[in-house]
C-alpha cells in the first residue's frame, strides 16, 4: 500500500462520507449501481470505474452528485464478475490482471445497459464519464458508438488509443498535471492529434499540481491546497454535461 511520499498511482485515497442515495440492481448479465433524482428526467449518465471496481465508494459517489445534478446516473460492474484490483495486491502482477479486463470491449455491457436506461428508466439522452480505466473506456465509446451523446474522461490511459481521434461526439479530456502514469508530453499530442483529426466539439484540460484520481477521490485534508482544483473539475464535469445532453 503507498503512502504519501510515494503515493501508488491508483490510490484508493480516504474514502468520502458515503451515505448512498441509490441501490444496486441487475441489468442483464450485470450488476449496477444505480441513482435517481426525486424529479424525473430522461438525461442519463452511465459512470464507468476505476480499476477498483463499481463498489468502490467514491465512484458511486460521483454517480450520487450526478444525481443531486439532475441525471439518471447508474455505475455498472463493467468487470463483470470479476475481481476488482485491491491496493493490496502486487504491482509486478497488474500487467497481467489488466489484460483480461480490456476497456476497449466494453460494447456489449453498454449495449445492454443503454437498452435498461431507455426501457426502465425512461432515458433518452445519455452520456458517459469514466475514470482511468474507464476514461479510457470513455474515448473508445466515444469513438464508436453512436447512441451517447456525449463523454468525460477522466485521466484515462491515452495509450491505450493513441492512434485513435476521430470522435463522433463531444468530450471532455480531465487530466492531472502531476500523472505518474500520463505524461503530459501524451497529452499534448492527445491535443496535437484531435486538433488534426477531431470534428466534434472537444477539450483537453490540465488541473494544475493534481496527481492521478484528483476528481473522485478526496484528498485535500492530506493537501487543502487541492480542493480548489478538486471542486474545479467536478464543476467543470457538471458544466460540460449540461451543455451537451
Amino acid at each position: 500500500m503507498a503512502n504519501e511520499s510515494r503515493p501508488c498511482p491508483c490510490d484508493i485515497g480516504d474514502r468520502f462520507d458515503y451515505g448512498g442515495r441509490g441501490q444496486e440492481v441487475q441489468v442483464g448479465h450485470i450488476k449496477a449501481y444505480l441513482s435517481k433524482p426525486s424529479a424525473s428526467t430522461d438525461k442519463a449518465m452511465i459512470v464507468i470505474h476505476d480499476i477498483f471496481g463499481w463498489q468502490l465508494p467514491n465512484t458511486r459517489y460521483i454517480a450520487d452528485m450526478l444525481t443531486t445534478n439532475g441525471y439518471i446516473a447508474i455505475c455498472p460492474d463493467f468487470f463483470v464478475g470479476q475481481e476488482a484490483w485491491k491496493p493490496s495486491n502486487d504491482w509486478a502482477s497488474f500487467n497481467d490482471w489488466v489484460k483480461t479486463r480490456d476497456a476497449g470491449k466494453t460494447d456489449k455491457e453498454v449495449d445492454v445497459v443503454l437498452k435498461y436506461l431507455k426501457d426502465q428508466c425512461g432515458a433518452k439522452k445519455i452520456g458517459v464519464i469514466g475514470f482511468c480505466w474507464g476514461g479510457a473506456a470513455v474515448q473508445h465509446l466515444m469513438l464508436k458508438n453512436p447512441h451517447l451523446k456525449t463523454g468525460v474522461s477522466l485521466y484515462g490511459v491515452i495509450s491505450r488509443f493513441e492512434d485513435k481521434h476521430s470522435l463522433l461526439h463531444p468530450t471532455f479530456f480531465i487530466f492531472a498535471e502531476k500523472d505518474d502514469i500520463i505524461p503530459l508530453e501524451q497529452v499534448t499530442l492527445l491535443e496535437q492529434k484531435l486538433k488534426q483529426n477531431c470534428k466534434v466539439d472537444y477539450e483537453v484540460k490540465i488541473y494544475p499540481g493534481q496527481t492521478h484520481g484528483f476528481v473522485h477521490r478526496k484528498r485535500e485534508d492530506i493537501n487543502p491546497q487541492d480542493k480548489p482544483y478538486i471542486e474545479e473539475g467536478r464543476k467543470d464535469m457538471i458544466n460540460w454535461l449540461n451543455k451537451y445532453l
